[in-house]
């Protein structure tokens, strides 16, 4: 007879959230958003995993840079603001509702891929760096500071190689932005192929200030690449 795990996909993400720590080489300037060790953070990153991904789905997974201030550095969870999170999740959160570019962009693919169920489904965002940072009160990407590969990525690798016993789909992984972040991505699975293939796809903040009136040109090469 087939036994299957009660341990679900939602109870390994949390576990891996709970064990967060801020890379040891880190500059005492730089502060670490973690949502995960507030009360706030911790209800709405349980509620959604447990809403989304309380199964053994196989999913594929999308790496952004790093959590932002306004959206998955107190949500907890990647590209999701809290005014996504109420409107598309429906999950209510005490968080100001203040809009987050990235996250409203994101929406919108998740909307036209179906819904929130068929995209999570299917899919597992994170972060290269699942921690977000902040600097004299703005946003930090990891690849801004110095040195930063001698500080993070061990961290990376180790975030990666936790996050692919998630029951994760190792063809194929998305790297959310063009730049930089697909760069490391790159270089970290020559490395270690971790994954057969890493296809970019075009950063939400980019495309919501710079290239808004095509939008919709973008939200379609989101679709055709997660589709194929």
């Amino acid at each position: 007879m087939k036994i299957t795990s009660t341990v679900t996909v939602a109870d390994q993400i949390l576990e891996f959230y709970q064990s967060l720590t801020p890379p040891a080489k880190l500059p005492k300037k730089v502060e670490t958003l973690n949502p995960y060790q507030t009360d706030m953070g911790w209800n709405t990153t349980t509620q959604f995993y447990q809403k989304y991904y309380a199964d053994h789905n196989s999913r594929r997974m999308l790496f952004g840079i790093n959590p932002g201030r306004f959206g998955a550095g107190i949500t907890g969870i990647p590209f999701t603001d809290p005014l996504c999170l109420e409107q598309h999740c429906d999950i209510p959160n005490p968080f100001n509702k203040k809009t987050e570019l990235s996250s409203r962009f994101i929406y919108e693919v998740i909307q036209a891929y179906g819904s929130p169920q068929s995209f999570f489904s299917s899919f597992y965002i994170t972060g290269m760096s699942p921690l977000g940072f902040v600097m004299d009160g703005k946003n930090l990407n990891y690849y801004d500071l110095k040195d930063w590969r001698k500080i993070f990525e061990k961290e990376m690798v180790h975030w990666i190689k936790s996050q692919l016993t998630f029951s994760i789909d190792t063809s194929v992984a998305y790297s959310i932005g063009q730049g930089q972040n697909l760069k490391f991505l790159n270089q970290i699975n020559d490395k270690h192929q971790f994954f057969g293939e890493i296809v970019p796809v075009p950063h939400p903040r980019w495309v919501m200030q710079y290239r808004l009136k095509r939008k919709q040109e973008f939200i379609d090469e989101y679709l055709q690449k997660l589709n194929s």
